[in-house]
């Protein structure tokens, strides 16, 4: 039952009956620079759910869906200026600026806590604060943590509901522990008789601010899941990559599955990918009829933590508790899991609504309906010229509905890491699969790794940008001295796992993708599997061991050539120079802590790419495998 404290009167709270000598002292604290007309501790409950969705119906923020076609479903519409993380606005304000890096935003955090204290002074006013007590990881998970977010959006406390374990046997495993305090604001107060807007923020001000050292976050002005949810990359990437630096474990931002073979072997794999390049597709992946008896599960689609465990091996869990998944491009054809997953209870954000109450958006069937309401509220034809959803609309459903969830997936103790896959979206160059010489050559692949912008972030889409193992965006501390802590962490492993690099995006001079994706990655990730095994073939490339045709199962391919496969895989040797120097002048911000390793690396790459040939291939000639060639 969700548990309503009297109006804060001069900031003072009432009491309350559990204790909680390191929370309470906060809680009192941000009321009284908010100012709240009231103050609510979320206790978790379906009832508590419930009531604040109705809530949110009323305000206008959300509507109900079809029932019938969506249970327990709604959708949201958020303000235009808000609909995705806003990397400038975000700062990582360490004690010192060389501690943060060159590739985040850093001010001093003297001055910008005054700054937010000046922004959230009085910023709940005419709203509600909900405390919301949440965990990341299983309740009681020697790999799980706490936190608390004080939120004046009802929003944030429903889809925190979904996204982690939250509420009062949270509480009640925090007592005088130490927990995370992230305090989020819409940045819109309400003066007495102002009427509120169905999304509220603060559209000129936006702050997505962390302090390593005191492990805190504040987020003001943007009620978008991403800077507002702040469980999520908050506190489960760039806060909790500083606490793994400092206790020696790795907060990545990676999905996890398990690959069962008809013969029962297990073998569970982290990936990476930046957003919106197909993590959730592949954390849900249905293989190919050919592969029969084989099996994918899921324990999670975008963050993953992980520790050493037993016999020096690496253990994962997925901190989080749902999805909060791209919406445009899934549908029965490319992640069937995923449609079956949102099929109820599930809150849908700037997508399009149909006439009979349900939910579209671009990719979803291969005809779209002949009129909708778009994600801005307006009345939609397919010849209008607009998008129907935002291309960053976003779906946010319990992990429990999934239905290729891993058994093993609450399991406090994490589940065994075998391989890391490390992945972008490149349309040409990257070739499908290599993997890496060692430990040290792999997080150096994986440390160069680039990809084509999405509309997951704010700005320009579709241009190169380095995203080293797909956390630019959200390590919270020196990028060098992260690649430096994965280089550590290997060192401590006496079989580490295997690294991978793969590109489902590669296009052919015809512009059509080579690579047939989705369900037919499981080809690939057999293939992976095989080499963590020590049972799969690889020939030595420029770039690493590479896979022949034969040591791939092509097996029931249709449509597929040798051609294909030939230009998949090769390696044009002044393209990759050319990468190599723009690697370079990146990590040049980086050099004074960049580990001499990745010098190394780098000119050993340089100088197996400058005795290739132009074009390294395979096998130049086709005859080979004339069955292919069809």
């Amino acid at each position: 039952m969700m548990t309503t404290i009297a109006p804060v009167v001069h900031g003072i709270l009432p009491a309350v009956s559990m204790e909680l000598p390191q929370l309470r002292p906060w809680i009192d604290q941000m009321a009284e620079l908010c100012r709240p007309d009231e103050v609510v501790w979320c206790d978790g409950s379906q009832k508590e759910y419930d009531r604040l969705c109705e809530l949110l119906v009323r305000q206008g923020t959300f509507r109900r869906l079809n029932p019938e076609k969506r249970p327990n479903s709604y959708l949201a519409l958020s303000d235009p200026t808000d609909v995705a993380r806003v990397e400038d606005r975000t700062f990582v304000c360490s004690w010192r600026k060389d501690d943060a890096g060159p590739t985040n935003n850093w001010v001093d955090p003297i001055a910008m806590k005054q700054t937010l204290r000046d922004l959230f002074d009085g910023c709940m006013r005419g709203r509600t604060m909900y405390v919301v007590p949440f965990s990341m990881g299983p309740i009681g998970s020697p790999i799980a943590h706490i936190g608390v977010e004080v939120t004046d959006s009802a929003y944030v406390a429903v889809s925190m509901r979904i996204m982690t374990r939250m509420g009062t046997p949270v509480l009640d495993a925090l007592g005088d522990g130490f927990f995370v305090p992230c305090a989020h604001s819409v940045g819109m107060p309400l003066r007495p008789g102002q009427e509120d807007v169905p999304w509220p923020c603060n559209p000129k001000q936006k702050y997505i601010v962390h302090f390593p050292e005191e492990r805190a976050i504040w987020s003001f002005g943007s009620g978008y899941g991403g800077n507002a949810l702040l469980g999520k990359k908050c506190f489960a990437l760039r806060i909790a990559s500083c606490m793994a630096r400092d206790q020696g474990w790795l907060a990545e931002h990676m999905l996890i599955v398990g690959v069962e073979s008809p013969e029962g072997e297990k073998t569970y794999i982290a990936a990476a990918f930046p957003s919106a390049c197909g993590k959730t597709n592949f954390a849900m992946m249905i293989p190919p009829e050919h592969f029969k008896g084989w099996k994918v599960t899921t324990v999670g689609d975008d963050i993953a933590w992980i520790k050493i465990g037993k016999l020096g091996r690496l253990y994962a869990i997925n901190p989080e508790n749902g999805f909060f998944g791209v919406a445009p491009g899934t549908s029965y054809q490319s992640n069937r899991n995923a449609m079956e997953t949102i099929t109820r209870n599930t809150i849908f954000t700037n997508v399009a609504l149909t006439e009979d109450g349900d939910v579209w958006w671009e990719g979803m069937t291969e005809k779209p309906p002949a009129r909708l309401t778009d994600w801005t509220g307006q009345p939609w034809t397919p010849d209008c010229g607009r998008k129907a959803a935002h291309p960053n609309a976003r779906f946010t459903a319990p992990l429990s509905q999934c239905p290729t969830l891993d058994p093993e997936w609450e399991n406090p103790a994490g589940v065994p890491i075998s391989g890391f896959i490390f992945g972008g979206r490149r349309s040409s160059m990257v070739p499908l699969v290599f993997q890496d010489f060692n430990w040290s050559h792999g997080v150096f692949l994986a440390a160069s790794m680039g990809s084509e912008t999405t509309a997951a972030a704010a700005g320009n889409v579709g241009t190169v940008r380095r995203d080293p193992m797909a956390m630019l965006p959200f390590c919270g501390y020196h990028m060098a001295d992260y690649f430096n802590h994965w280089l550590d962490i290997g060192r401590q492993l006496p079989n580490p796992p295997r690294l991978f690099r793969v590109n489902w995006f590669r296009k052919g001079p015809d512009g059509r993708y080579l690579w047939p994706g989705y369900g037919e990655n499981m080809r690939v990730l057999k293939w992976i599997i095989d080499r963590i095994h020590g049972r799969g073939v690889g020939v030595e490339s420029p770039l690493g061991w590479m896979p022949r045709p034969e040591d791939i199962d092509l097996g029931g391919l249709e449509g597929f050539t040798m051609q294909d496969f030939a230009q998949l895989m090769e390696v044009d040797r002044e393209a990759w120079l050319r990468e190599t120097v723009s690697v370079e002048e990146v990590e040049f911000n980086l050099y004074g802590r960049l580990p001499k390793e990745f010098l190394l690396n780098r000119e050993l790459l340089i100088s197996r790419l400058w005795h290739s040939p132009g074009s390294w291939q395979l096998y130049p000639e086709l005859q080979h495998y004339p069955e292919l060639q069809h």
